[in-house]
């Protein structure tokens, strides 16, 4: 017992990590964090997102803004999408890579305008993040602000998260497209408000001081908003299919390896960091490919899972669940490309013992109601 409080206490805790405790959340450690893995139960808080609305604290995730000269024009050397189609109020998700095309962590670009960028980072990866992004800018041209510890973040999420933070916003939010953002007064505070999640679902992500951030969540949970935890957020995003980092996706591997080619605008941009290894992957194809799987029974492949053909192994499992809004159990992974095809019979070892599945599309679900 004493072990387990001794590693709580090195943990770091969010502005709102005291509401979780109000609400008897359970915690675990994450990234280095203390988070609430669930409120209530994981099924209820996923059911509460894909049919009205949940809010995570989020706030343990990486805020950067940068401000300076031609701020757009160095982010598109560390990236392979092309950041400058942003309009302001636009954003694009996309990676960091490393010079062999791997991605050291995925990360969501905010263009706010002018000469001035906010990013969003993973938990686990933002002092990485960070070095990478100060040795390889101008800073003698760039301002690079670490508002980490200063932010709060709330992620509120599902068909009617627009409808039950709309009375806390004094500007309309129905404008807002999907990864649109901008700057608003909550609660009569600044506040960052972006169109964006981590759930498949529409929703929106809301930066604020901490302060603001308590009021917030208070009043969202007085106005019928449940509370949800990493437990649902895990479910939820592998529904869609949302790569997790450090699971799914990792500095070893490339976008086009995990099926984010989306991500990868070779013809409409110039030189960025791994774009050769980027170049020859598009031109002889890539040996492996991350894929969806069904399993064909009740039985879960869990992460480190081995996935066999005719008995053989051929990949891993990076993510699996059984899916709370399909009601059978889902996985991605890893195999060979020649044999990364809808319809694809394979097996899934889980305690010595091989058990069918098969190739399916991603996402395994898709939103009727997402803005």
């Amino acid at each position: 017992m004493a072990n387990q409080e001794n590693i709580a206490a090195s943990l770091a805790r969010t502005p709102l990590y005291q509401l979780g405790v109000e609400l008897k959340a359970r915690f675990t450690s994450f990234g280095g964090w203390e988070m609430p893995v669930q409120y209530s139960s994981i099924t209820s808080e996923h059911e509460a997102v894909r049919n009205a609305a949940g809010m995570f604290d989020i706030s343990h995730m990486g805020k950067f803004t940068l401000e300076g000269k031609k701020v757009i024009d160095q982010l598109q050397g560390l990236v392979p999408s092309d950041l400058s189609r942003l309009q302001a109020g636009q954003a694009q998700y996309t990676v960091l890579l490393n010079p062999q095309g791997g991605i050291i962590d995925d990360i969501i670009v905010y263009y706010q305008g002018g000469e001035k960028v906010a990013i969003v980072v993973n938990a686990a990866t933002t002092a990485k993040d960070k070095t990478w992004l100060l040795q390889n800018l101008n800073l003698d041209e760039i301002q690079f602000q670490d508002l980490s510890p200063e932010k709060a973040l709330i992620a509120l999420q599902g068909p009617q998260a627009e409808k039950y933070l709309q009375p806390f916003v004094e500007q309309d939010l129905q404008p807002i497209k999907a990864f649109g953002h901008l700057q608003a007064n909550i609660l009569g505070q600044p506040a960052f408000i972006a169109r964006t999640g981590y759930t498949g679902e529409d929703g929106f992500e809301i930066m604020v001081d901490p302060e603001v951030g308590i009021e917030l969540w208070r009043s969202l949970y007085a106005a019928g908003v449940v509370p949800a935890g990493l437990g649902a957020r895990d479910t939820l995003r592998l529904e869609a299919a949302m790569a997790l980092y450090g699971q799914d996706i990792d500095d070893n591997i490339t976008p086009l390896e995990a099926g984010l080619g989306w991500l990868v605008h070779l013809d409409t941009k110039g030189d960025f960091i791994g774009r050769s290894v980027l170049e020859q992957q598009k031109a002889n194809g890539v040996q492996r490919r991350l894929v969806g799987l069904q399993m064909q029974g009740r039985n879960i492949a869990r992460h480190g899972y081995q996935v066999l053909s005719a008995g053989q192994v051929v990949g891993e499992v990076t993510s699996g669940t059984i899916s709370p809004t399909l009601g059978y159990p889902v996985a991605l992974a890893y195999i060979p490309s020649k044999i990364a095809k809808v319809g694809q019979q394979l097996e899934v070892e889980i305690r010595g013992k091989a058990y069918p599945a098969v190739v399916v599309k991603r996402p395994f679900y898709r939103s009727k109601t997402k803005g």
